[in-house]
């Protein structure tokens, strides 16, 4: 189990003008922490698609930013959280191409792809959360299916 390192920072995801400033923030707090820009890059990428997400179909919410530890190990946990509708089908959702948006269908089934966890919480009419975490490391992750 990993123990929260320093304090947890809500950041709101409302307007456009917040996805700008969730992805600035989350970069900061991953460069701050080490992670390299590729890493980085991925967080932002994977924050980016959630929290327009969280804007777009649960009609704005939040994202908690949780610094991690893990021994010597700093990391980084992203909290999406909405009130909006939910999702009736998380496993559809997680599809690659199935879209309510118009879009390419990837966002949370490529945001997973980016991060080392994710998890999906969400009941129809209530709101959805969904978090992710990654952790700084000096080599590349492995690859599915490699040793």
């Amino acid at each position: 189990m990993h123990a929260p390192l320093a304090s947890t920072t809500r950041l709101p995801v409302g307007s456009d003008a917040d996805l700008a400033w969730v992805r600035q923030h989350v970069r900061q707090v991953a460069a701050g922490l080490g992670f390299g820009l590729v890493q980085q890059t991925k967080l932002v990428t994977a924050a980016s698609e959630l929290a327009r997400n969280t804007l777009v179909h649960g009609g704005g919410g939040h994202v908690e930013v949780t610094l991690l530890t893990d021994g010597a190990q700093p990391g980084l946990r992203l909290s999406f959280v909405d009130t909006g509708p939910g999702i009736r089908d998380i496993e559809r959702a997680m599809t690659d191409g199935y879209t309510t948006g118009g879009g390419l269908g990837l966002g949370m089934s490529g945001a997973k792809r980016l991060v080392k966890e994710f998890t999906v919480d969400s009941r129809p009419g209530q709101g959805t959360t969904v978090t992710i975490a990654d952790w700084v490391s000096g080599l590349p992750s492995p690859r599915p299916g490699t040793p």
